[in-house]
């Protein structure tokens, strides 16, 4: 009989050898235990799966050794199911081997021999086996806290596990404090999932680790906005000065969340050098990125950015106009008497005449408090080379502020009479003698004042 048994185990047929399993697993003979055990070297693992679960109920301790044979075969479930078998047998001899399998790649496998090596009464010997333990279990933030000893065990999970694992192993490397983290989380750059990307750049920038600099870097490169963020971030942190180059060219980029984060980080850099490139972005196409500038630019604390920060408080956004002004008052309390700050009276009267009203409103405000010094306004000869150059005209401010002398609001006429007064050129007095006939009581006291400068 047994004969026929081994026979049919060894036809060719999946179906007719999975019967002769089942009809084994049915029989209380303990004579089925060797045909079943011979089942275990079948080459369909749903065979080996079927024999190893009548084993396993059997509770035979002769079958304990050719089932953790199974412990190395290819396919995780027979791993698995021989892990549960041997738990069931409860023979200690499997300890060792079940043991070995906590590093097991298979998630599935590493928590079956974790509960069976419980069920066994097994302890952890070590740190590093506690740690093993830990992992199978999944909880990776619990061997995080092992310290050291979690580093290897988790660098193997970050290499070659699942890719949530892989996360997840990444993120409980970053809360280890080892020096070989650092490394560890430039080789997680590489991985290509964007999450694991930006983990690690984050771990990388608490780190602020110089070593790292170059390779973080590159992330400013890569295809994911989110991962060109984080990198702003770190890149700063580990760079320091070096850093400048790199996010300057970062000011540019296509996503507005990373000129945004780059504008904030120069900001927390605080080097000058960065003064004129955020000037620049105060003109950017978001407004959060506008606003951001303005208060980076505050942060440097640059009079070179005074002129920029002043037309940055005629933006469209209110956020924006009232980050410039923050930042001007941190830069002079006085920016308004700056030299050069004639130069942008220009733009001024062309906001004046802005659809927007909180433009308009902005303009007159400004041009009132704007405060026009003769020896800041220099003249370009006529012929020069250098034509008109950055710098407005004498000239040119006279013509603005004799426009603006009859503007319809009464504010600006009032500003454009002390202004006059200032230039103190004698051109103004025939301008200046009309408005003193001006319909408001403070044009005309303003103009009568003027007059008086200019000696008529």
């Amino acid at each position: 009989m047994l004969w026929w048994t081994y026979q049919q185990l060894r036809v060719s047929s999946l179906k007719t050898r999975l019967a002769v399993v089942d009809k084994l697993a049915q029989t209380e003979n303990s004579d089925s235990v060797d045909p079943l055990i011979f089942a275990l070297k079948d080459k369909e693992s749903v065979v080996r799966i079927a024999a190893i679960n009548a084993l396993g109920r059997r509770q035979t301790r002769r079958a304990v050794e050719p089932i953790m044979q199974l412990l190395r075969d290819p396919v995780p479930t027979v791993r698995m199911t021989a892990v549960e078998a041997l738990g069931h047998i409860g023979d200690p001899v499997a300890v060792n081997w079940l043991v070995g399998l906590l590093r097991d790649l298979d998630p599935g496998v590493r928590a079956s021999v974790s509960r069976n090596l419980h069920r066994l009464g097994w302890q952890p010997g070590s740190d590093s086996q506690r740690v093993l333990q830990i992992l199978a279990m999944g909880n990776l933030s619990n061997a995080a806290a092992m310290g050291p000893e979690a580093v290897e065990p988790l660098l193997q999970l970050m290499r070659s596990g699942p890719s949530d694992k892989q996360f997840s192993a990444v993120k409980a490397l970053g809360e280890i404090n080892d020096p070989r983290i650092g490394k560890i989380m430039v080789e997680a750059l590489q991985k290509p999932s964007a999450g694991i990307r930006i983990v690690a750049l984050g771990n990388l920038e608490r780190l602020a680790d110089s070593s790292a600099f170059p390779a973080v870097e590159r992330m400013l490169r890569d295809n994911n906005n989110s991962v060109r963020g984080a990198a702003v971030e770190a890149v700063a942190r580990c760079g320091g000065s070096r850093a400048l180059p790199a996010l300057l060219r970062a000011l540019k980029d296509s996503s507005w969340e990373v000129r945004n984060a780059t504008v904030q980080a120069l900001g927390v850099l605080g080097d000058a050098a960065a003064v004129e490139g955020l000037c620049q972005v105060l003109r950017d196409a978001d407004r959060d990125v506008r606003e951001s500038a303005a208060i980076s630019l505050g942060r440097i604390a640059s009079r070179r950015a005074i002129n920029a920060l002043v037309l940055a408080s005629l933006d469209v956004e209110t956020v924006v106009r009232a980050a410039a002004a923050t930042s001007l008052q941190v830069i002079d309390r006085h920016w308004e008497q700056s030299e050069g700050i004639a130069s942008i009276l220009p733009q001024v009267k062309t906001a004046l005449n802005s659809p927007d009203y909180w433009v308009r409103h902005s303009a007159v405000k400004l041009f009132e408090r704007l405060r026009i010094d003769p020896e800041s306004i220099k003249t370009v000869p006529a012929g020069s080379a250098r034509g008109k150059s950055k710098e407005v005209q004498k000239q040119d401010i006279f013509s603005i502020l004799c426009d603006l002398l009859f503007d319809r609001d009464r504010d600006i006429r009032l500003a454009a009479a002390e202004a006059l007064g200032r230039l103190q050129d004698k051109n103004a007095v025939t301008i200046l003698g009309a408005a003193v006939h001006d319909t408001d009581r403070m044009v005309k006291k303003a103009a009568q004042q003027a007059l008086a400068l200019l000696g008529t």
